[in-house]
């Protein structure tokens, strides 16, 4: 059964995204209507063997439409998205706009499916960080609650869009030619360099990006008492953020369950190999549907047992973006 799909934001690193992964999982639609800004309209874009021609995103824009994939910015979502429900589109939203709204689902389709038949006309898709960090520590939460998550992140360019990551390559080449590097994305250099996260700092000293993973997370796992801290990083890496996890559980465990869990987690792959050194890389989790995880290990700082640190790699505009949407739309379907 197909259905008439809007992507708002097409012409963006996640909007392109979309388009690839739509492709890939042969994501059956009877109609697509491509929207970007005034700036990107009248581009022709060729999907399926189908020249569209990008449309300016409107309010009128959604007639007729009943899945629209949102990842044109949180102010244009606030804007555009009460509009593609009033016309009768169910909206799954990439940005920060609605996920903590107590009235919108906010889902990751391994953890909480069940909850995307509670909205109200929008469905929001977790920040990025979030999905990365979660989808392999929620089949253990379920054998063994966890009390408290310690979180590192190291995120590539990608987080920050198309723009980001071509400065990435172009401070790169500046650089090595001997030149001073160019920033107009990030507030410092990126191209061989790491900084904190750019997203605005909070009064308690933690920055946007570290509370959202804060709060989605006991959103998602309907735990407000889950005790997490968080310290977000850009890194110079092009796509795929990966992620230091530390975690104390209600129980004592051991490496051998936590590795027995996620062999069999949906949406995890084990790399763990310790012989070699060979652990979950940003260029091994490009490209790719599956979090990566490796670095599987007791944390001897808790001597009883209940500590485990992991390593993770996520392809950031997969499954912490457009993936993640669109497994919410097929469930829709």
């Amino acid at each position: 059964m197909g259905c008439n799909l809007a992507i708002a934001g097409v012409t963006g690193a996640v909007g392109q995204e979309f388009l690839q992964i739509l492709e890939q999982r042969d994501f059956p639609f009877d109609s697509l209507k491509m929207l970007a800004s005034s700036r990107s309209a009248g581009k022709q874009i060729t999907f399926r063997g189908k020249t569209y021609t990008v449309a300016e995103m409107t309010k009128d824009s959604f007639a007729g439409v009943d899945i629209a994939l949102f990842s044109a910015g949180g102010g244009r979502s606030k804007e555009f998205a009460p509009a593609a429900v009033k016309a009768g589109a169910v909206v799954v939203d990439n940005t920060s706009a609605f996920r903590m709204d107590p009235k919108v689902p906010l889902v990751v389709p391994e953890i909480n499916a069940h909850k995307i038949k509670e909205h109200n006309g929008i469905i929001a898709n977790p920040n990025c960080s979030t999905i990365i960090g979660i989808v392999p520590v929620w089949p253990l939460h379920k054998v063994n609650p966890v009390k408290r998550m310690i979180v590192s992140t190291y995120q590539a360019a990608s987080g920050a869009g198309m723009s980001a990551m071509l400065e990435l390559e172009h401070q790169a080449r500046e650089i090595l030619e001997g030149k001073k590097p160019t920033m107009n994305v990030f507030p410092y250099q990126i191209a061989f360099n790491i900084f904190s996260h750019n997203s605005a700092m909070g009064p308690n000293g933690y920055n946007e990006e570290e509370m959202k993973m804060v709060n989605e997370t006991r959103k998602i796992f309907d735990c407000p008492t889950i005790n997490i801290t968080c310290t977000c990083i850009r890194i110079a890496v092009f796509r795929a953020h990966c992620e230091s996890i530390n975690l104390e559980f209600t129980r004592p465990t051991s490496e051998d369950e936590v590795r027995e869990i996620l062999s069999t987690a949906p949406g995890v792959k084990v790399l763990d190999d310790r012989e070699h050194n060979r652990f979950p890389m940003p260029i091994d989790a490009t490209g790719q549907d599956d979090i990566y995880v490796g670095r599987i290990r007791r944390d001897e700082s808790l001597p009883d047992g209940r500590g485990i640190n992991l390593w993770v790699a996520g392809d950031q505009l997969r499954k912490g973006a457009a993936l993640n949407a669109i497994q919410i739309a097929e469930k829709l379907l």
